[in-house]
């Protein structure tokens, strides 16, 4: 409990970080998919939602950063120690990145569908490997940019699916998560 965090933090880290020791339990029971969820919303009515900063970005990215950080790390940790990592998948990803500049209310950031990060770790992707860049401004993606039908196709090949057999009866069509343009980055592969 110490390692996760659930004794000490504001009442919504605490119980984001019992919720990282659920997930570990339940991995160690062979749950094949957990969720995880940070984003809580304890604005309480003093503006603070958030990841969605919009506004109050420093206020609310600290305070979000100070409930996910040390739980999920802990997580990671654990699940390595425990020999677990090595074939558990872990996603951590959002629709969206911020905007390199404000506002024009001058503290929050609008949606940036251009260059964002997410990661991946443990069940066949490689190590302390980083892949894509954004421009200096963080604004757009300028070398080995990955859309999500890629993004989908490297997770679901590394949950031992081959994507272009995945598909699913929609609206009178089969179709696929990763639609025909998704492909298996390969250089994130171990």
């Amino acid at each position: 409990h110490k390692e996760y965090g659930t004794d000490e933090g504001t009442e919504l880290k605490r119980e984001y970080a019992k919720n990282c020791i659920l997930a570990r339990r339940l991995i160690e029971k062979g749950v094949r998919v957990v969720q995880l969820f940070n984003g809580s919303d304890p604005s309480g009515g003093n503006g603070i939602t958030n990841w969605d900063s919009h506004s109050n970005i420093k206020d609310t990215h600290a305070m979000q950063a100070e409930i996910m950080d040390q739980p999920t790390a802990a997580l990671i940790r654990d699940l390595k120690r425990r020999g677990l990592l090595e074939d558990t998948l872990i996603v951590w990803a959002t629709e969206f990145g911020r905007m390199p500049f404000l506002q024009g209310n001058g503290t929050g950031r609008d949606h940036n569908p251009e260059a964002f990060s997410c990661f991946l770790a443990g069940a066949g992707v490689k190590k302390g490997f980083s892949y894509g860049q954004s421009d200096q401004w963080g604004f757009k993606t300028v070398e080995d940019k990955v859309e999500v039908y890629d993004f989908n196709a490297t997770i679901l090949h590394l949950l031992g699916l081959e994507h272009e057999r995945l598909s699913f009866y929609h609206n009178g069509l089969e179709r696929r998560l990763t639609n025909v343009h998704g492909h298996v980055i390969r250089d994130v592969v171990a």
